[in-house]
């Protein structure tokens, strides 16, 4: 419960935070977030009881959502979609492997020490993130960069600026006013999950891959524990092998996601599209039931244990193909708005994440780990597989029908101009 009720932060947090990006910059937003989580993460170590554990750690979910949002929309920013792919790759990575390697390091901790230590060392970690931040993270929302430079304009030269008016691209009537932030922005995230096709359908599909994926993290102890009957600390071990995977597979579709891009751009009279984005979301959906099936046999009937890591390796390779491709691609469809749309879609897989490992202790115990992971692997399949075409071949069309992905494009090309 104290892991899904992390996750259930997750998945409220970047509604909120994503638009407020949009408002108030993206550096801001992003520092007071990991305060805040900084503050209740560490109230974690001091709980007295469960239910105070569970509210602190909804709370610091809160605050360590933002970058889930905000993060895609700092790389729209700032990359040119001939260059996004590589950094999505190395961007989607990092929150992944944190969950991977923070059992490793709090199997030891707790083992050797206390398990409020486990909450303790993190934050110790998150003030030199905190210190660093503060120093290299520089603003790189376009239309707040260009409202201060506006602003500026009108204090050096005060008698021309009564005479002239200095707007941006963005500025469109009284739209920055508290007003439009409440009506317009804050509301934008429900607007595009409510309204928008293409974000509910990768939201949908999201969701799946990323219960499936914290499906993973929450049993992987109970494999190792009770089948293999290893201590913690040696049990934790095994998140390594979904680290190599999600590493692995990350560094090569970096390669892939922009050379792919350029060469359908190529093709396609030089005009880039969102969907050229999918190739790399093609093995994806193949790796990801292989490794559920192999983890999920291999423990069932005792093999070793390295067969069992190998079917987890899968899994985090084919995850990550998948996360990356469909991030790409709200960042690429969404750009100027891409913190709210990645808000909208990381919504309803975080709610996934929350509810998978709430039911997968009494699955497993009903149905076992072999016939438990062949249903999951069953439903990647019949949803995964068809996903990467139907997108190729309807996504355009259904792109076209947003207002959001529509207008905002020209917009975000001239403020990289």
């Amino acid at each position: 419960m104290t892991i899904s009720v992390f996750i259930l932060g997750y998945a409220v947090g970047p509604l909120i935070l994503g638009p407020l990006s949009e408002i108030f910059g993206r550096s801001i937003v992003l520092q007071c977030s990991n305060l805040f989580y900084l503050a209740w993460n560490t109230g974690c170590g001091f709980a007295q009881n469960k239910s105070q554990l569970i509210a602190f750690r909804f709370l610091a979910g809160l605050g360590g959502s933002a970058p889930l949002s905000i993060g895609g929309g700092v790389i729209g920013d700032v990359w040119h979609p001939e260059e996004r792919g590589k950094a999505i790759a190395i961007y989607s990575l990092a929150p992944l492997l944190g969950p991977v390697f923070g059992p490793v390091c709090g199997g030891w901790i707790a083992e050797k020490s206390t398990w409020r230590w486990v909450f303790w060392s993190t934050s110790i970690i998150d003030v030199a993130v905190q210190v660093l931040g503060v120093v290299f993270l520089q603003e790189t929302y376009a239309p707040l960069l260009l409202e201060r430079k506006a602003r500026n304009l009108r204090k050096q030269d005060p008698e021309k600026a009564s005479n002239t008016t200095f707007k941006t691209i963005y500025d469109k009537g009284d739209e920055r006013t508290w007003k439009a932030i409440f009506s317009k922005a804050l509301t934008r995230p429900f607007k595009l999950f409510a309204l928008e096709s293409i974000v509910q359908l990768l939201g949908v599909y999201m969701a799946f891959i990323y219960g499936v994926f914290y499906l993973f993290l929450t049993t992987m102890p109970m494999i190792f524990g009770e089948v293999y009957e290893e201590g913690p600390g040696i049990a934790g071990l095994h998140y390594i092998a979904l680290g190599i995977g999600l590493t692995l597979a990350s560094q090569i579709n970096a390669r892939l996601l922009d050379r792919s891009y350029k060469y359908f751009k190529q093709k396609n009279n030089g005009v880039g599209e969102p969907e050229f984005r999918l190739p790399s979301m093609v093995p994806g959906t193949i790796i990801l039931p292989f490794g559920l099936l192999l983890a999920g046999w291999s423990a069932q009937h005792r093999l070793h244990w390295i067969a069992t890591d190998i079917g987890i390796a899968c899994v985090g390779a084919g995850m990550i193909l998948t996360f990356q491709a469909i991030q790409t691609y709200v960042v690429d469809s969404f750009t100027l708005h891409a913190a709210s749309a990645l808000a909208a879609v990381s919504c309803l897989r975080s709610l996934a994440g929350f509810g998978f490992p709430l039911f997968a202790p009494a699955m497993y115990r009903v149905l076992g780990y072999g016939k438990g992971n062949t249903i999951l692997a069953a439903a990647s399949i019949a949803l995964g597989c068809p996903a990467p075409w139907l997108f190729w071949k309807y996504g355009k069309r259904i792109r076209m029908s947003s207002s959001y992905a529509h207008v905002q494009k020209e917009e975000s090309d001239l403020g990289k101009s």
